[in-house]
């Protein structure tokens, strides 16, 4: 079974690896219905009890899922997370007033049948967000009148991350931390820690180029975002592909085949590498396959990677990822 880790100070226990549910919900390519709760079922089965999604993957299709499959099962229910505010438009930060929050948690609310909310994060706000505190005490009132039992942010730079740990009452930080953005671990997730806020590990895999299954001939559905958005066409380009030029991420890949060990998946050892660091709660690779959640999930019991290892992957990302991404997020 998966190792758990407390969720900073809500008093939660989650299992370190969890279940990301944007691929579920659009984006990603074509995902049938039936493979969707496939792959939800299999993490679960796994052990899997911490899932991430939000209001606007697949405009609700992905909240509705997850509500299906819960629905369906029975035993303790997994934790879930969900995000508001990219339904805006213009997604700017006077959208983020409280009536248009509590409307979007209430939607939420019935996609998931839930009564309550577990965790509600603000979705990659503009960076103005972090310095309005009006915003903070919305969530604390949806908190107070029981539509919501903890709130959290999403955030795109390390600098919204550690402006929002000043909130006393914020339980989460959603960030991209993987081997192609490693920037966190500089400071934030010593900080985060300090704090006793809980860290959530979002693009673990960077768009799936930390599988090596990628290569310069690889191609993308139309819908998919690692054909549309490389550029940041439609959202911040570090969303896709950890914001590394792809050719350049490719030679980054052949790099790391010589650090990491031949036998075991490069995602599964890419997962293992994010574990690495105890400040880190839960990582959330998404899935669209059985095979894919059961393989994530088999992350959490390899033993852990060399010092040796974690040194040549540092060196690596200095060398030739660090220039395109460290100082931007």
């Amino acid at each position: 079974m998966i190792a758990t880790r407390d969720f900073g100070s809500t008093g939660w226990t989650v299992s370190e690896i969890g279940f990301g549910a944007w691929a579920i919900g659009g984006t990603w390519g074509d995902v049938s219905e039936e493979d969707a709760h496939a792959a939800l079922e299999a993490a679960l089965d796994q052990g899997v009890s911490f899932i991430d999604t939000a209001d606007v993957y697949g405009d609700g299709r992905s909240e509705r899922i997850i509500g299906e499959v819960l629905a369906a099962r029975d035993g303790p229910r997994p934790v879930v997370a969900t995000k508001l505010g990219r339904r805006l438009s213009p997604h700017v930060a006077g959208g983020y007033t409280a009536d248009a929050m509590e409307g979007f948690v209430d939607r939420s609310l019935k996609n998931l049948r839930m009564d309550r909310l577990d965790l509600v994060q603000l979705h990659c706000p503009p960076t103005e967000v972090f310095y309005t505190p009006e915003v903070f005490d919305a969530l604390e009132r949806m908190v107070e009148d029981g539509r919501i039992q903890h709130y959290g942010v999403s955030v795109e730079k390390v600098e919204e991350g550690l402006k929002a740990l000043a909130y006393p009452n914020l339980a989460s930080v959603q960030i991209i931390y993987n081997m192609f953005r490693q920037r966190p671990q500089d400071l934030f997730l010593a900080e985060a820690k300090r704090a006793g806020v809980a860290v959530i590990a979002r693009v673990p895999l960077a768009s799936g180029l930390l599988t090596g299954k990628m290569s310069r001939e690889s191609t993308f559905d139309p819908e998919d975002h690692r054909n549309f958005n490389r550029q940041g066409e439609a959202f911040d380009v570090g969303e896709t592909f950890a914001g590394v030029p792809f050719d350049v991420a490719l030679d980054a890949v052949e790099a790391l085949r010589e650090v990491l060990s031949p036998d075991v998946p490069m995602a599964q050892m890419a997962l293992r590498w994010i574990l690495m660091q105890d400040g880190v709660t839960v990582a959330i690779p998404g899935a669209k396959s059985p095979q894919q959640a059961r393989a994530n999930a088999a992350a959490s019991a390899l033993p852990p990677l060399a010092d040796e290892q974690m040194r040549e992957i540092r060196e690596i990302y200095e060398r030739d990822i660090a220039p395109h991404v460290h100082q931007r997020w």
